[in-house]
């Protein structure tokens, strides 16, 4: 089953944070989770789990990159979870600094995908992600489409993001349009788009990374003018499992997950400069179905001075807010005074499974 959905991040003024409370979202609470300071990040294998089946045994994700078209700069790691430095410090910055001397506040800390189910047998299974002390459920690359396995060699090769401009996507079209007169004869492809990885190799599925395949022919040929097919004015693909060592984060089984997720972002000059846009696609590989299944997306909200923030719920737009607890966000790591708001909104849901034959995708 592959089920996607899709979130964004926006940092607004505090009329939005004052709008929302004086609407009656009146769940609010105090937002003061952090990793344990000194606690190192725990190895995989040193919590030893009772009937726990090894697939692999991968190393935890070591790679990072940003997003960082726009006024955000957001670090990503591949290991389930994002924006922050996995030590005890956050990397969700707005507004970004570009000059040296500028200021550097953050309105984010850390974030991840959280699911589970129950397999046929009636036991919960899980994969989720927080602050990497106390294990690991996540490691690279994406499983094998006949067993969901995935080897450690396999986990390495995949220990890496995919990071592309959309500039450089429209001068690929452009050179290869067969209608444009003059094609530049100097012309290199980006390693941005030849390294795109639009295949998986056996027993891999045949198209990971999405593509622009022109020929249909399902392999991906930058060398005939094909492209990869994203997002926004940058985007960033990458591809994780929760089969290529033991949970040692939430002590469950296995359940056979391939998560791919593409984080893209807008340059305007409005409100959607401040924002980045996350779509994850999740793939059960196993052959265990998972019944009563649900999926969330955990949020570390760190609003600048992170002692003084309150969170809050609109359920009915599935949106979590977190602000600041008085009009004056203590420096120098806070915004100061009349400090903003960040949301977390869910724009897309989890997609049903075509010609499924039940009535449910709303």
């Amino acid at each position: 089953m592959t089920m996607t959905f899709r979130s964004a991040n926006v940092l607004r003024s505090l009329g939005l944070a004052a709008a929302l409370v004086a609407a009656g979202f009146s769940l609010t609470e105090s937002a003061l989770a952090r990793p344990i300071k000194g606690l190192p990040i725990t190895p995989p294998g040193q919590i030893q789990l009772k009937g726990a089946k090894l697939t692999a045994n991968c190393a935890p994700a070591s790679s990072r990159e940003d997003l960082d078209i726009n006024n955000v700069r957001a670090t990503l790691q591949n290991g389930g979870d994002m924006w922050w430095d996995l030590v005890g410090s956050p990397l969700y910055e707005i507004p970004k600094a570009v000059n040296p001397g500028d200021p550097v506040k953050h309105a984010m800390f850390a974030a991840s995908i959280w699911t589970g189910g129950l397999d046929v047998g009636g036991a919960l299974r899980t994969a989720a992600q927080t602050y990497r002390q106390s294990g690991n459920d996540f490691w690279p690359g994406p499983l094998s489409t006949v067993d969901a396995s995935i080897t450690d060699a396999e986990c390495q090769e995949w220990d890496r993001h995919f990071k592309i401009n959309n500039v450089d996507v429209l001068a690929h079209r452009t050179q290869y349009d067969p209608l444009n007169p003059t094609p530049d004869p100097n012309y290199l492809t980006p390693a941005s788009i030849t390294n795109w990885p639009g295949n998986g190799e056996e027993p891999q599925a045949t198209i990971l990374a999405p593509f622009i395949d022109l020929d249909d022919d399902d392999i991906y040929e930058p060398g005939q003018g094909e492209y990869p097919d994203i997002r926004g004015d940058q985007a960033i693909w990458w591809v994780i499992n929760d089969r290529g060592n033991i949970h040692t984060e939430t002590g469950s089984e296995q359940i056979g997950m391939e998560i791919q997720t593409m984080a893209f972002a807008f340059q305007t000059a409005d409100e959607i400069n401040n924002m980045t846009f996350y779509q994850h696609t999740l793939i059960n590989r196993s052959s265990n179905t998972l019944e009563n299944t649900y999926m969330g997306q955990w949020v570390d909200a760190d609003l600048g001075f992170y002692q003084d923030d309150y969170v809050g719920c609109d359920v009915a737009r599935g949106l979590g807010f977190c602000y600041n607890g008085d009009p004056d966000d203590n420096l120098p790591n806070g915004y100061g005074l009349n400090p903003p708001a960040i949301g977390t909104d869910f724009f897309e849901g989890p997609l049903s499974d075509a010609n499924d034959g039940v009535d449910n995708d709303k």
